[in-house]
This record gives structure tokens, C-alpha cells and sequence, in this order.
């Protein structure tokens, strides 16, 4: 570990490589957003060498989400109880031994518990990362910092599924799926080194309490609402499973009250109180939910309809899904660039319309399929275009949600959205699983993808009605960030930009 650094504001030898900072904060957060996707090719691999069936996968993928999510808010407390530092390298540390444990899995049931373990390790980790970006980067440069940020993660979750299928294929050393975990090893121990030696030192405030009741009732409630929706299509949906749900949601209200009553007790709740008395605020808490649960849900069930319906290797799988990243890097370019600032929410509200656009043309051109021959150009112009669509809204989603809240609440609400943004995916990866897997056991790969479609239809739907009363103009930026003087002075900042 290296001796305490001066402030930022020093010209000492730490403060000057700080920008190593940045490259370590960079490293870490890609680690996370190619574990959110890279596994979605490994199927048939995982299937072949771990007998993993439908649901065995869907916990595969979303398990990591789940815990992610249910985990961030309470990360990024302990960070600012225990210092950032202290916790970006426990995180970090526990994020590449987890993966390695990973890696070793010798059966299903273990790697759905070390892919749980790793999430809760990202939420560890991941709240750190902008938080000690604004205590070791300050005016223009910070600017700069967060420029640099959300497009080189943009492109880690963009990338993640094309890095799997490369992994996959080549089998290197004879490794198959388990080298998408073991690539994290080399690439967290750098990061580790360079962070505990170039990141300064900071105590953080012991008079932070940790609202560890709020936690337990926020993971509990997530538990009792993934599990059914994962188990429910296998097991012909029993009791048990409503009845889970339903504590789930009784679960959410319990936490809601509990909240209130800790900052009326003068205790520190995990989620400021006022937020939940924002309808724009919590409307926008159900978009972020409906939008990511469709999106992780449907490029879910783009990749299994590839490999498990058209036999594409893992590499041609994760190459199928270039259409829809390409999409959405023009979208998300277009969204930021032009159409934000001149028309408001209304962007909001385009986007959804031209994701429906291209999941009707995905329709048709599913239904004049080939049974015999299939190229991924069949299809890539609806993917393409729902991938346009889909840019749009992720490019603007946080800004317009978060123009409902004031300014020392953005750091809690930021958290919050991001923590919903995970657990909405997880949610996704269970539902467009069920509902594909339905058709796709009696062989009908069409039809599951189309009825995926449908779901995804209304969830669109749903999310366009709820653009209406969210705020008509956005948070700039920078004040995301915290760059004002009065939201730096605020919670601790946990936003995880991911795609």
C-alpha cells in the first residue's frame, strides 16, 4: 500500500500520475459490463460441459445482475463510511478472485454461486469509481474525465459478447467458456497494483451509518421476485411462486416505510426519503426497469436464437450481434449529440418508436426465413434498427429522470437508478428466457423469438406512456456528475454507465 498522498490540488508525484487513476477506474468498470454480457454465448458450451439447462443459464447471466443491483446502494455507503480507496481494492480484489472462482466451477449450481459472489463483489466496486474520479480531478479536467468515461464504457458492454464468442471458439489451451472469466485475472491484478499505488489515500467518514436493515429488506425482496420468474416456466408456476412475488412487493413497501422512518429518526437511510415523494422520480424508477429489462432481454434472446436455433458457433453468435451495437452506437450518437437539447423528452419518446419500427421488421423477416439457409444480414436490418431506437433512449434515459430531483439528492438518486437499471435487466434475462425457452424446447425458435417480441412490445409501450411525465428538459452532464459545488457536497455518486 502506499503512503497517504497530498490533495489534489498539490503538485506532489501522486497527484501528477493521477490520470493512472483514471486508466485503473476504467479497467475496473469495463471488467464489470463485459461480465454482465460475455457470458450470453456460452450456452451450448456450458450445456456441453456442466449439463446447464435453461434455467442453470438464465442464473448465469442474471444472477450477476441480481446481485449487482440489489448490492450498489449500499457499496457506495460503505464507501463513504470506510473510504473509497478501501473499498474500490477490496472490490476489486474480490471481483478477480471471484472470477477465478468462476473459471473452476465444476458444476452448474457452483458457478451460479460464484457468478452471485461476483456480483456482489461489482457492487463493491463499481460505486467507487466516479466518487474517487471527483476527489483526485477537479474543474475542466474532471469535464474531461467524464468524456472519456461513458464511451469507453459504452463500448465494454457493447463489446462483451464478441469478446465471449472469440474466447469460446478459439479454445485456447483447451479452456472453452471458462477463459471469458479468466480473462479478468491478468487484467484485475494490474488494475490492483496500479490502484493501490497511485490512488491517494483518504479516511472516510466513520460518522456515516450503514443502513444494513434497508439492505437486507432491498436483497430480499429482489431474491423472492428473479427466483420465481426464473423457476416458474420449468416448475409450471405453483404457489410458491406467487406468493413469492408477492412478498417481493410486499417486501419494496416495507422498505419504502422503513426508509422514511430511519431519516425521521435521524438516522442515515440508505435512499434519501424525499426521492420516493417525487412522482417523476419514482415513474422514472419504472421506465429504467421496463426499458433495460427489455433491451438485456431481448439481446438475451437474439443470442440463444443464433446458437441454440441456428447452430452459429459462439464466435458467429457474438458477431450477430454487431447489428444491434452498431445500432446503438449511432443512436446513442445521434440522441447526445443533436436531438437531446433541441427536443427535449420528445427523444424519449422517439426512441421506443423506432425500436417498435425495427422489432416489427424483425418480425416479418423472422417469419420469411429460409428453414434451410440463414445469414445474420437476414435480419440485421430490423436488429439494426431497433438497435438505433434503443441508442436514443440510453444516451438521454438518466439525464431527464434525473432533472426531477435536487441537486444534493443526485448522488443517492444516480445510485438508485443504476441499482434499478441492473436489477430490471436481471428481471429481463428471467421473463425473454421463459418466454423463448417455452417454444424453444419443442423446437420452435421462431415462434419463442417472436413471442419474445411481443413481450418486448408492450414493455416499449409501457415505457412510452411513462416518458409523458418525466421532465421535459434534462440534467445537464456535468451536474450529473456532482460538478456543482451543491451536489458534491452530497451523497456519495454511484452511477454505472452501462449499456
Amino acid at each position: 500500500m502506499s503512503a497517504p498522498s497530498p490533495a489534489p490540488d498539490e503538485t506532489a508525484e501522486p497527484y501528477r500520475r493521477r490520470w493512472l487513476i483514471l486508466v485503473a477506474m476504467l479497467v475496473a468498470e469495463i471488467m464489470d459490463l463485459l461480465d454482465a454480457s460475455i457470458v450470453n454465448v456460452a450456452g451450448p458450451d456450458l450445456e456441453r460441459s456442466l449439463g446447464a439447462g435453461p434455467v442453470g443459464l438464465q442464473w448465469v447471466i442474471g444472477g450477476y445482475a441480481l446481485t449487482l443491483g440489489a448490492g450498489l446502494v449500499l457499496g457506495g455507503r460503505l464507501g463513504d463510511r470506510y473510504g473509497r480507496r478501501r473499498m474500490f481494492l477490496i472490490g476489486l480484489g474480490s471481483f478477480t478472485a471471484s472470477s477465478l472462482l468462476c473459471a473452476v466451477a465444476p458444476n452448474i449450481g457452483s458457478l451460479i454461486g460464484f457468478r452471485l459472489l461476483q456480483g456482489v463483489a461489482g457492487a463493491m466496486l463499481l460505486p467507487q469509481g466516479l466518487g474517487l474520479l471527483r476527489e483526485n480531478f477537479s474543474g475542466p479536467e474532471l469535464t474531461k474525465v467524464f468524456a472519456v468515461f461513458g464511451p469507453v464504457l459504452g463500448l465494454g458492454g457493447i463489446v462483451g459478447p464478441v469478446l465471449g464468442g472469440f474466447l469460446i471458439e478459439g479454445d485456447f489451451f483447451g479452456l472453452g467458456w471458462r477463459s471469458v472469466f479468466l480473462v479478468n485475472l491478468p487484467i484485475g491484478i494490474t488494475a490492483l497494483i496500479v490502484a493501490a499505488t497511485f490512488v491517494p489515500k483518504r479516511a472516510g467518514d466513520r460518522a456515516v451509518r450503514v443502513d444494513l436493515t434497508g439492505a437486507a429488506l432491498v436483497v430480499a425482496s429482489c431474491a423472492l421476485l428473479v427466483l420465481p420468474l426464473n423457476q416458474g416456466q420449468e416448475d409450471g408456476w405453483p404457489l410458491w411462486t406467487w406468493l413469492c412475488m408477492a412478498a417481493s412487493a410486499a417486501g419494496f413497501a416495507l422498505f419504502a416505510v422503513q426508509q422514511r422512518r430511519a431519516a425521521a429518526a435521524g438516522r442515515a437511510p440508505l435512499v434519501t426519503p424525499g426521492l420516493l415523494r417525487k412522482p417523476a422520480f419514482t415513474v422514472g424508477l419504472g421506465g429504467i426497469a421496463l426499458f433495460f429489462g427489455g433491451l438485456i432481454g431481448t439481446q438475451l434472446v437474439l443470442t440463444l436464437y443464433l446458437q441454440i436455433g441456428r447452430h452459429f458457433t459462439a464466435g458467429d453468435a457474438g458477431l450477430g450481434n454487431l447489428p444491434l451495437a452498431v445500432g446503438t452506437a449511432i443512436g446513442g450518437a445521434v440522441s447526445g449529440a443533436f436531438l437531446a437539447d433541441r427536443i427535449g423528452r420528445k427523444v424519449l419518446q422517439i426512441g421506443p418508436l423506432v425500436q417498435l419500427a425495427g422489432a416489427a421488421a424483425l418480425w416479418f423477416e423472422l417469419d420469411g426465413l429460409d428453414a434451410t439457409s440463414f445469414s445474420i444480414r437476414d435480419i440485421a436490418p430490423g436488429v439494426a434498427v431497433a438497435g438505433i431506437g434503443a441508442g436514443m433512449v440510453i444516451a438521454a434515459l438518466f439525464s431527464f429522470i434525473l432533472a426531477a430531483v435536487d441537486d444534493d439528492e443526485i448522488g443517492s438518486a444516480s445510485g438508485v437508478l443504476s441499482a434499478v437499471q441492473a436489477v430490471g435487466g436481471s428481471i429481463g434475462v428471467a421473463v425473454f428466457g421463459s418466454v423463448f425457452f417455452a417454444k424453444a424446447g419443442a423446437g420452435d425458435f421462431v415462434t419463442g423469438f417472436q413471442h419474445a417480441l411481443i413481450v418486448q412490445a408492450c414493455l416499449l409501450a409501457a415505457f412510452f406512456a411513462i416518458t409523458f411525465l418525466l421532465p421535459r428538459k434534462g440534467r445537464p452532464e456535468e451536474d450529473q456528475h456532482g460538478l456543482t459545488p451543491e451536489a458534491a457536497a452530497g451523497d456519495s455518486d454511484v452511477q454505472h454507465l452501462s449499456v
